[in-house]
């Protein structure tokens, strides 16, 4: 008896030892939590209640024939759908169905989508796309699409316009049809149309593209060896290097161009789609520019103007990049969705829209800050939107 009952002890006392081994084991390999850590993103009641309360600011705010602040131009209306749909309105919604509809009407017969005279071809056909694209979960505008697609890339400075890649306005896109001069911000709206279109980071006009995002970049190397560049050299981007080149942001005492944010993250976000890697001098110089200039309470270089262009422009390329945590050049580790989404929160007005004290770019006008704002608030979700 008693020697069973030792062997009896012995057993149990092995199993007790493999138990407190399998704990072991899964304690190690289970993430570890510190009492400091705390999660990511804002808070879900409060980011659902300011994108609620900004919904139904824009189904008050919306015109008779479904336009968004004028009949006269497709882009605030574009940009107001976009943002309405990727929030999750529905297109059955009437605010939704109705901008649909206006947008349409905007539809040309070479194919654009812009109003008569607007003298902004490529821009309200890329924002309309981007908008039509959102909508067409049936492929209802698939043939409108393709049409705008070949006009688009129909619109890119490049050979047509016998122009070489010598040439700085090489793979540029302008407003249209003025074909004045190509600029970042519209070459960073024709990269968002393509893309969304279905276009690889190797396609001719996306490669062709980054030549000029090259170029509009402080930074002199093989890519940009123009003036400007070496005066300034940060890595941050400006405006347009054509014709003598031109920053929002001004001149410094030497004469080179000022780097600013919302420009600085349209570049970035564009060499991206053009493929390159952080492993790119661009590249780490334009997130070593960022680093540096980490904010969201100002455009960086811009104070506030310009600044819910920058939150929009802000948010899709760190989403683009697939950054939840941002650690600046000082090494302090930000939760950036969370930073973005209480900004807004805080400066929301009481009907739900948004709007800037500086009039410059049409930002006063509080459906286009909303649409902005809106946006970059459905970026701030957990995990971070895939949809650009």
């Amino acid at each position: 008896m008693r020697s069973s009952s030792i062997r009896l002890g012995v057993a149990l006392l092995i199993v007790a030892f493999v138990l407190l081994d399998q704990i072991a084991v899964a304690q190690n390999t289970s993430p570890k939590k510190t009492p400091d850590q705390k999660a990511l993103g804002p808070d879900v009641n409060k980011l659902a209640e300011a994108r609620r309360k900004a919904i139904d600011f824009l189904k008050t705010s919306q015109g008779d024939d479904g336009s968004w602040t004028s009949n006269e131009s497709a882009g605030v209306t574009a940009l107001v759908v976009t943002a309405l749909i990727r929030n999750g309105v529905r297109l059955d919604d009437r605010a939704v169905a109705k901008g649909l509809k206006a947008l349409q009407g905007f539809v040309r017969k070479d194919g654009g989508i812009y109003a008569v005279g607007s003298g902004q071809k490529n821009y309200e056909t890329c924002v309309c796309v981007m908008a039509l694209k959102a909508a067409d979960s049936k492929g209802q505008y698939d043939a409108i699409l393709a049409r705008a697609d070949k006009l688009l890339r129909g619109l890119q400075w490049d050979e047509k316009e016998g122009i070489d890649k010598s040439d700085n306005r090489c793979g540029g896109a302008d407003y249209g049809p003025s074909k004045r001069r190509p600029d970042l911000s519209n070459t960073q709206f024709l990269l968002d149309a393509l893309k969304s279109l279905g276009a690889k980071d190797n396609d001719p006009a996306i490669q062709k593209a980054l030549i000029f995002v090259s170029r509009c970049q402080n930074l002199e190397s093989e890519h940009n060896t123009s003036a400007s560049a070496a005066k300034v050299n940060d890595g941050g981007f400006i405006y347009t290097v054509t014709g003598g080149g031109q920053s929002a942001a001004g001149k410094t005492r030497g004469g080179g161009l000022r780097s600013y944010g919302a420009m600085t993250y349209a570049g970035l976000k564009s060499m991206i789609y053009a493929g390159l890697t952080e492993s790119d001098p661009r590249v780490k110089a334009a997130f070593g520019w960022i680093r540096s200039h980490y904010t969201v309470t100002e455009n960086p270089g811009m104070g506030e103007q310009g600044l819910f262009y920058y939150y929009d422009t802000f948010s899709k390329t760190l989403d683009v990049l697939k950054v939840e945590e941002f650690e600046d050049a000082q090494k302090e580790r930000h939760d950036w969705l969370k930073d973005l989404a209480n900004q807004l929160f805080a400066v929301q007005q009481p009907n739900g829209s948004w709007v800037n004290p500086k009039v410059r770019w049409f930002e006063s006008d509080p459906n286009l800050a909303t649409a902005y704002a809106l946006q970059a608030l459905k970026f701030c979700e957990l995990p971070a939107a895939s949809a650009h």
